[in-house]
């Protein structure tokens, strides 16, 4: 069977989908883990004899946090590579280099084996990993939009965030798995380093399917007319660096710091609060899709902006809620789950938002440092300012002001631009009833 230019054209856009996504599904699927499971990494890591455990899990998510802030050096050095040599080598190679590093995790020797060297050798794969995120989401987004069919931009870079759940998701049900088939012994003593070594088996899938990949025909337009990469837009890094602000750290604080958090401020087990996490999640997943495709029909800013507002309204209360002791547990799955949805009404719009600032020539590294810069700093560093904040202080509210306050900021940026500029340029976004498409 021949298939017509439009099939080939179909069968290209989804081949694209599929490996952009795959690569984020890892990246967040490790990070994920690494959230889930750092009191355990601390424990093995950070704690030498008379080190509290407090102090080893700031340690933690201090090298959390660093990995973050190696994201912008990821974004520009490989944004660079993508917008010169094109996307599908640099996609290929960031794949290598983060599946690489997130193996070895799972097999480093802890503080008990090899003393101080053991946090070091995980801070390096930790920055490691960092650069290579930092190279991912700009080829990715990249990728799926510039191969999306008219219309659909939203929907099709919607993708991009919809796998990030996929992977926490995938990190959350790894960890509550191992939790519940080992003993505690057992899952801190060896079970913990499973989920890292599972990257693997996952990366070489992921490997295979972007050496099929094509280049995007917006790229090669850009080769074929000779226009050399341009330079980046201060102004538009800054401003989606802002746009998505609060989906960086009220994303971070529901679904990776808050399983420490019920830990060990509202003393929950581990069982729950991975239960917790992954109801939060499977809340985030529902809507991220359905986010992207309102923001094809309506514009990224309304959608987005539903997110931002809805988190500064009831991110006080939904904590105060699961501090409650006499709330039935019913009820606070159902409320994290409604956190976890919210967070994706922003999540869902928010890769094509990102790709429409930038032209072609210059949407890797433009984008890639816009994210990377809003991930390092309200990301990164959510874990470590919430543990270091609550210990100074005793306010167990502080992850309901950290995602309110950056949410806040969230909603002046996304309407602080006229309207047009959170459009797709290329074609309408959305058709005017009784005209033809």
């Amino acid at each position: 069977m021949t298939l017509t230019s439009s099939d080939r054209g179909t069968v290209r856009s989804r081949r694209a989908l599929v490996a952009g996504s795959v690569g984020n599904f890892i990246e967040w699927y490790e990070f994920g883990v690494y959230g889930y499971f750092a009191t355990i990494i601390a424990a093995r890591f950070f704690t030498p004899e008379g080190g509290s455990e407090v102090e080893a899990l700031v340690r933690t998510y201090a090298s959390f946090a660093l990995a973050f802030f190696f994201r912008p050096v990821g974004a520009a050095l490989f944004g660079r590579l993508g917008d010169r040599i094109g996307r599908r080598p640099v996609l290929i190679l960031v794949i290598t280099l983060m599946t690489g590093a997130t193996t070895l995790i799972g097999a480093l020797p802890t503080y008990d084996t090899v003393g101080a060297l053991a946090p070091w050798l995980l801070t390096f794969l930790r920055v490691l990993q960092g650069l290579s995120a930092g190279g991912e989401f700009g080829g990715a987004v990249s990728v799926m939009t510039e191969f999306a069919p008219p219309g659909r931009r939203g929907l099709y870079g919607s993708w991009q965030s919809f796998t990030v759940a996929l992977g926490l998701l995938g990190g959350a049900g790894a960890a509550a798995l191992l939790a519940t088939v080992l003993t505690e012994s057992q899952l801190g003593d060896w079970g913990w380093r499973l989920p890292f070594l599972m990257t693997l088996p996952l990366g070489l899938g992921a490997l295979w399917l972007r050496l099929r990949l094509d280049e995007t025909p917006a790229f090669r337009e850009e080769r074929e007319a000779g226009r050399p990469p341009g330079r980046e837009v201060a102004g538009a890094i800054a401003l989606g660096a802002g746009r998505i602000m609060g989906w960086a750290a009220a994303g971070y604080t529901f679904l990776v710091v808050l399983p420490s958090y019920l830990q060990s401020t509202l003393d929950a087990t581990f069982q729950q609060a991975l239960i917790a996490t992954v109801l939060a999640n499977l809340g985030f997943a529902a809507t991220i899709v359905p986010a992207g495709w309102l923001s094809d029909r309506y514009g990224r800013r309304p959608v987005m902006l539903a997110g931002a507002v809805l988190v500064v309204v009831l991110a006080v209360p939904l904590l105060n809620l699961l501090q409650d002791p006499g709330v039935s547990l019913t009820v606070k799955g159902a409320a994290v789950c409604g956190a976890g949805a919210v967070v994706g009404l922003m999540a869902g719009p928010g890769p094509a938002m990102l790709a429409e600032l930038f032209p072609t020539n210059v949407r890797y590294t433009g984008l890639g440092l816009a994210y990377a810069l809003s991930n390092a700093v309200f990301s990164g560093c959510a874990g470590l300012i919430i543990t270091e904040t609550i210990e100074r202080t005793g306010n167990v509210d502080i992850p309901a002001y950290y995602a309110a306050a950056t949410c806040a900021v969230s909603v002046l940026a996304l309407t602080a631009t006229p309207k047009a500029r959170t459009r797709k340029p290329e074609a309408p976004v959305r058709e005017p009833r009784g005209k033809a498409s």
